[in-house]
């Protein structure tokens, strides 16, 4: 139980009617789940509007009601908090409700259209290997440690985000990898988070259905390194054209890596072949389990957060060196009778071309490569 005046504690409040100082059982924005002095946050969604559904609300036994429309009929002891943002206004709220987790934990985002799900994977299990209590955010699943649990986004909800980093540091862990996606910037799913870095992969076309334009759409992750703190680190790929635009309003610490490009971290890539990548890191030469060129960014990219995180860069070479590739993605498989399997989450132009070309790239004869892919439709028609 919190009281309503500390839970609010950073909202951008436009108007107050009713006490402040009164105890708050729980959080929600779906008014099917408020409980007995709860507090109901009515978001105006794109199919539905948390404002009809208020009245619902105050039945189910809400005290405090955050909006940002006043509602004609009022009821007499529930206070009405008006904002201008409902949604940015949850993740301060379910920040301040779980006692702001994301400031006793080094939390990470990684943004991009490709490579996230990789990339946070690769950091969790690299500080797993070197013995640190870590948690993780992806869209395949999310841990607390060991324990698993599901995933049903590519990032949760500001409510369910902040009771999982709670979680995490009740549970001793001292860093969280999470996918930061544009939908979650868009709807402010990490308000109120405080992140000690963030990384950027690449971007290319993806959830214009959503954006509508491109554009939109780099604005959405660019949104994310708007976010960050002066105390924060920006790591981003300078082999991509729009790095620059991501960081160009970030108050963060820029940091670059590549292959190509001029860049803080770089790596070369001596062999790559379907037993792995041959490496050289910053003058140190590694061995990988995993395969292909966009693998090289991504383990590039583990060891830069890595390095950024203050540790010794020996030590982060040789434990990725013993890493394995991530389920899913770019997942090597092989029969009794030596055909090859290559399973990976290739969801956009880009990254099956990615796909494709590293299999030409290291298949050592003329074998034929039956590609499948499949579409479940309904999203960006492009």
């Amino acid at each position: 139980m919190r009281l309503l005046k500390d839970i609010i504690y950073g909202v951008r409040i436009e108007n107050v009617i009713g006490s402040t100082n009164i105890a708050v059982e729980g959080i929600d924005y779906d008014s099917r789940k408020v409980v007995k002095f709860g507090l109901f946050v009515a978001i105006p969604g794109t199919q539905v509007d948390g404002h009809e559904f208020i009245s619902t609300a105050i039945s189910s036994g809400a005290v405090s009601i955050i909006c940002e429309k006043l509602p004609q009929e009022r009821v007499e002891d529930v206070t009405y908090i008006l904002v201008k943002s409902a949604s940015k206004a949850l993740g301060i709220i379910a920040s301040n409700f779980y006692n702001n987790p994301s400031h006793q934990i080094k939390l990470i985002g990684v943004t991009g259209t490709n490579g996230k799900t990789t990339t946070v994977t690769l950091m969790y299990n690299l500080y797993r290997l070197m013995g640190f209590k870590v948690g993780l955010l992806s869209t395949v699943v999310n841990k607390i440690h060991s324990e698993v649990l599901d995933s049903t986004h590519t990032t949760p909800n500001a409510l369910e985000l902040n009771k999982l980093l709670s979680e995490m540091v009740e549970k001793g862990c001292t860093m969280c990898f999470m996918e930061v996606s544009s939908h979650a910037v868009a709807q402010s799913r990490i308000e109120g988070l405080r992140f000690a870095g963030g990384v950027f992969t690449n971007i290319t076309r993806e959830h214009l259905d959503y954006h509508g334009t491109f554009d939109n759409y780099i604005i959405a992750k660019k949104g994310f390194f708007d976010s960050l703190s002066t105390e924060a680190f920006a790591l981003v790929n300078n082999d991509q054209s729009q790095s620059e635009t991501m960081v160009q309003d970030t108050p963060a610490k820029v940091f670059t890596y590549g292959i190509n490009s001029v860049a803080d971290y770089k790596v070369k890539i001596l062999e790559n072949h379907f037993n792995g990548l041959h490496l050289n890191i910053d003058g140190q030469e590694l061995y990988s389990k995993l395969i292909g060129r966009f693998n090289a960014y991504n383990i590039l990219a583990a060891y830069s957060t890595a390095v950024l995180l203050g540790h010794d860069k020996i030590d982060v070479l040789t434990t990725i060196s013993n890493l394995n590739s991530v389920q899913g993605r770019f997942e090597y498989l092989k029969s009794e009778k030596g055909v090859v399997g290559i399973v990976d989450y290739a969801h956009t132009p880009d990254a099956l071309e990615n796909v494709l070309k590293t299999i030409k790239d290291i298949r050592t004869g003329n074998e034929m490569v039956i590609t499948v892919v499949g579409c479940g439709g309904d999203r960006d028609r492009g």
